[in-house]
């Protein structure tokens, strides 16, 4: 008999009592004019969601709702009690006159132990940083030692606003596939912000473009099985990368107006 490999807890249960956070008909107004809205979703534990969309389309301003650093204009999001959250933002401008070494930005909101700060940067493979300027970081240099601040305190939600910009190719893919090992690892639920509309982690459960309310959602489709692909990016891009085909039933026309079979509404301003 072949041997059976045993499931996560939250596999094991039901999907209801592992909600670390459900969004419910959110929407948020300025100036007469909604960010977005009718915007409905929920990250299990375990679970991947990846957030799409254009520029301006509420993907930050989701995020944020959800880590509570804004408030719906209408909905409600519910958080599971206790619920630890850790945060990788879309920007973080430093002085470049600052002394500030990647040490002293792991605890500088909080205080750690030096083991603890040793080990984050460990897990995510930038412990070389440590002592170094974080104004002299490359861009994956510097997303994995923010995705090592967010680790710190074990979160069972981690919110990652557009984790791989600023970093080269192989950087992206090595960076998806730690997301998805620190899932594994931690058992924990990841909101992921993509800035880019088509390709996507393949680790991805669930897939959701926004353009100031839900366009759609659903799977990403593995490219792994075309040998076209596998030749032209390699094999690891393959197991990593995959792409998400769009079903729109409505159309955004450039006044702003929505038409088709959802609500009629106006597309947000641009997000600043």
């Amino acid at each position: 008999m072949a041997d059976t490999v045993a499931k996560p807890s939250w596999q094991k249960d039901s999907a209801k009592e592992h909600v670390l956070v459900e969004a419910r008909n959110i929407g948020v107004q300025r100036e007469g004019r909604w960010l977005v809205r009718n915007v409905d979703l929920k990250v299990h534990q375990g679970e991947i969601v990846t957030l799409i969309g254009p520029n301006g389309s509420g993907k930050s301003t989701t995020a944020k709702l959800i880590l509570d650093l804004l408030h719906p204009d209408e909905g409600q999001v519910i958080l599971r009690p206790q619920l630890k959250v850790g945060y990788v933002p879309q920007s973080l401008v430093i002085d470049p006159s600052l002394p500030l070494t990647v040490k002293r930005l792991m605890v500088l909101t909080a205080s750690y132990t030096d083991q603890q700060v040793t080990r984050a940067l460990a897990r995510t493979g930038a412990s070389s940083c440590i002592d170094r300027p974080v104004q002299k970081l490359s861009g994956g240099e510097f997303q994995r030692v923010l995705l090592a601040r967010a680790l710190l305190a074990r979160p069972q939600l981690l919110v990652l606003d557009e984790p791989v910009q600023g970093v080269d190719y192989a950087g992206e893919i090595a960076l998806y596939e730690l997301i998805a090992a620190l899932r594994d690892e931690l058992e924990c639920g990841i909101l992921l912000i993509s800035h880019d509309l088509h390709i996507v982690m393949a680790a991805t459960d669930t897939v959701i473009c926004l353009n100031g309310h839900v366009c759609c959602s659903g799977t990403p489709g593995r490219v792994a099985n075309t040998p076209e692909y596998r030749q032209l990016f390699g094999a690891r891009a393959a197991d990593t990368l995959a792409l998400y085909h769009h079903d729109h039933d409505h159309h955004h026309h450039d006044d702003g107006s929505i038409s088709g079979a959802g609500e009629t509404c106006e597309c947000p301003p641009e997000e600043t």
